[in-house]
């Protein structure tokens, strides 16, 4: 892509829409897009933070690896969407590993470059701090549910926060992005057995549909319902 739409492109993302975009041109000039294959990894838990990344087209999930080598999914991030930042800001490692869901394709700016860039204009800085903050505050919630909420009322909320942040509506609902049953256990704290035996009770109920091997959610509000303890 050419430096100016891409310019352009950076200045829509509220990280850099305070900064001129003659000065995104030149940042737009040194970054660069990759294409990722499903489950092909961006970068690994404890690799040094040489690049910010913005989500360009499909999904990465944020996986960390927990106790007994298993993974634990802590986001899933969709078009336009920012990670990488405070460890390049921080010069450290990156805490957490980033791997695509589907076809992908990713973003890449230098550390050194959006440093300089940052020490001149520090409205970045304070934007990812304000993302990061939203981000925490979501994962305290998720945090919480894990500790108080049984697992059908934390997969519920899963599929809702996915439905309403990643979901493309369309005939016959909300279409989830890709996601594999591992992965929603993963970001629930349950088991991929129990996830199998939830969402088939589901599609039979027709809070979920399956077609071309995609879920998607017909009524939402039904769904918030068995999150919310609410269903019957």
């Amino acid at each position: 892509m050419a430096p100016a739409p891409l310019a352009e492109y950076l200045h829509a993302n509220a990280v850099f829409a305070a900064v001129p975009l003659r000065e995104l041109q030149a940042l737009a000039a040194v970054a660069r897009e990759q294409a990722y294959r499903p489950r092909e990894v961006v970068f690994t838990e404890g690799e040094p933070a040489l690049f910010f990344c913005i989500v360009r087209s499909g999904h990465v999930k944020i996986v960390r690896a927990g106790h007994g080598g298993r993974d634990v999914v802590l986001e899933l991030l969709g078009p336009g969407e920012p990670f990488g930042g405070v460890a390049v800001m921080e010069q450290r490692e990156y805490p957490a590993s980033a791997q695509a869901t589907e076809p992908t394709v990713v973003l890449k700016i230098p550390r050194d470059p959006l440093l300089a860039l940052s020490g001149r204009h520090p409205s970045i800085i304070r934007e990812m701090a304000l993302m990061m903050g939203r981000r925490l505050r979501g994962a305290h919630d998720s945090v919480t549910s894990l500790a108080v909420d049984p697992v059908e009322a934390r997969l519920a909320a899963a599929v809702v926060r996915l439905a309403e942040r990643e979901g493309s509506a369309g005939a016959g609902g909300v279409r989830l992005p890709p996601m594999t049953r591992q992965s929603l256990a993963d970001m629930t704290g349950t088991t991929v057995e129990t996830t199998i035996r939830t969402l088939g009770r589901w599609l039979k109920r027709g809070l979920l549909v399956e077609r071309d091997g995609q879920l998607r959610v017909p009524d939402v509000d039904a769904l918030r319902a068995v999150a919310e303890g609410e269903d019957a």
